[in-house]
């Protein structure tokens, strides 16, 4: 069993910061494909940032819309997974949850992510 448990949420400013950590439990994620997902009110769950592939060979992808602007990583002990936010837009706003699976295909597809956080909130103002 995997738990998932999302921090670091809060409200900021357009252009601004944040900076979201997903502290893992049940095991390492050395080699677990990881995921941030947000969802908006009204909205369907979407993916934002990954983390995938093997001990030695992980990689990241990004939606379009948070290209260069976001960055994922793991911390060196494998066990929180940390999503860097900047220059944040008023469309970033939403729910933002850290999935987690053993093996997922489409990345960016809610339903392949087995473990799910509970949320937590960001919201940016103008």
């Amino acid at each position: 069993q995997v738990n998932l448990r999302e921090t670091g949420g809060g409200e900021v400013q357009a252009g601004g910061t944040l900076r979201l950590s997903c502290v893992v439990s049940g095991r390492t994620i050395r080699d677990v494909n990881m995921g941030w997902f947000r969802q908006a009110p009204g909205k369907e769950r979407e993916g934002v940032a990954f983390r995938f592939g093997g001990v030695g060979f992980r990689r990241s992808r990004y939606q379009d819309s948070v290209e260069g602007r976001f960055s994922i990583s793991e911390d060196s002990a494998k066990i929180t997974l940390i999503l860097e936010m900047n220059s944040l837009k008023l469309e970033d706003s939403g729910t933002y949850y850290c999935a987690a699976d053993t093996s997922v295909i489409r990345l960016f597809i809610p339903s392949e992510w087995r473990y799910w956080g509970q949320g937590t909130q960001v919201t940016v103002t103008s």
